[in-house]
């Protein structure tokens, strides 16, 4: 008797857990909002419904900058874990469906790396174990919050002016010197030196291995535009080893150089997996690539480069030196390869300033309308936006809500 009446109390509480436990299961997928002081400049609620659109590529950049924990007086995992969950509520909030964040920046590692050392913005020292593993937790934020995740890495940088003001004894540039190139920026990988290249490629398969990540995205840093005579010595050893009839001038070297690595970077990829996708986010001025000898037409236009190309198309509608549409019609007139998409990298960070000569100041929904100017290319695919800090800032409030108007 007593277990008898004790059945509708058991049955009540096995209810009672149910609905708590899709409750939860619900909330991981609840209504994202800005939950921050922009939210009210923003015209957002804490009731704002929002799906997630993946009709087209709606992406934001997540720089180091944004991810460091460097200067955070808690630089714990719980630390970094809200830090990131507040990227990824405000940016589903806003309309988009994919983050692409920066794992490797400066020949170190925001994940646990065979190859590269623990990067310096998650402790301020290069080689630190932070005690938790930063890309693990990204993608575990970016599915409960349905978003794809994709890992941005700059595959040659080492340093970059005074940063890091230190290199790790096990950086790999520190191991062995050969490898890198002093410039007047910093220090670069050797784009024309074979372990340099196994280097890279062993780092992006690591992260393709061990991550549940949608895509690899290199930046727009290749060869420095000031390189000079840094890699004198390169090339003679490989005009030396070919013989001077049979060796390529050094333009078509360095380029030759990159596009190895792109290609071979392509091909480690899918040779693991085709649910990843590979791109490259070049400067929006097709000709400025050249002088980085960045291949951008080869890589559009054939087989076997990239799955996506993302020219940074930074310009207001009405710049003077080259305004955004005509940089968006050399792009759409190349003929892509089947399967290559082409998206558009659109200047948040300019939003509310007086670049471009002052023409972002003229008025505030530039972003919005270069928006609908892509979405009238047929080949065009979607955007991404640099960076995140736009999104949320007050400066680009007014600009970002009549872009935040059009994807709603």
């Amino acid at each position: 008797m007593k277990f008898k009446k004790a059945i509708p109390i058991f049955v009540s509480m096995v209810i009672l857990i149910s609905v708590t436990a899709i409750s939860s299961v619900k909330q991981a997928y609840s209504p994202t909002v800005f939950n921050n002081s922009t939210t009210d400049e923003l015209n957002l609620s804490t009731n704002d419904t929002v799906e997630v659109n993946f009709d087209e590529m709606r992406g934001v950049w997540i720089s180091y900058i944004e991810l460091s924990m460097e200067n955070e007086q808690d630089k714990s995992e719980r630390s970094f874990r809200k830090k990131f969950e507040k990227i990824a509520e405000n940016s589903r909030g806003f309309g988009l469906n994919t983050l692409i964040v920066q794992v490797r920046p400066f020949g170190d590692a925001l994940y646990k790396s065979d190859y590269y050392p623990w990067s310096h913005i998650l402790t301020g020292t290069q080689g630190k174990n932070p005690g938790y593993d930063p890309l693990e937790i990204m993608c575990e934020i970016c599915k409960s919050y349905n978003l794809n995740i994709h890992a941005w890495i700059n595959p040659y940088r080492v340093t970059l002016g005074n940063k890091p003001k230190k290199l790790s004894a096990d950086n790999p540039y520190s191991l062995n010197t050969s490898m890198g190139l002093k410039t007047e920026n910093g220090i670069i990988l050797d784009p024309s030196n074979e372990e340099a290249r196994n280097l890279i490629i062993n780092g992006i398969v690591e992260i393709v291995k061990n991550y549940e990540i949608d895509g690899i995205q290199f930046d727009d840093y290749f060869y420095p535009e000031n390189i000079g005579d840094a890699d004198s010595k390169s090339y003679n050893a490989y005009t030396e080893k070919m013989g001077k009839n049979n060796s390529m001038n050094i333009e078509n070297w360095r380029k030759a150089n990159v596009n190895m690595l792109v290609c071979e970077a392509y091909r480690a990829i899918h040779s693991n997996s085709n649910d990843i996708v590979f791109g490259i986010s070049p400067q929006g001025n097709i000709l400025n690539n050249e002088k980085l000898f960045a291949d951008v037409k080869s890589w559009c236009t054939c087989k076997g480069f990239v799955d996506y190309i993302c020219p940074q198309i930074y310009f207001s509608i009405d710049n003077p030196v080259l305004t955004f549409e005509d940089s968006l019609k050399s792009w759409s007139e190349l003929e892509f390869y089947e399967g290559v998409n082409l998206y558009v990298g659109l200047a948040g960070y300019k939003a509310g300033t007086d670049d471009d000569e002052g023409t972002w100041s003229d008025s505030s929904d530039i972003l919005a309308r270069e928006y609908e100017i892509l979405k009238n290319y047929e080949n065009t695919d979607g955007f991404m936006i640099y960076s995140y800090n736009s999104i949320v800032s007050k400066t680009s409030r007014e600009e970002m809500q009549n872009l935040r108007n059009k994807l709603h």
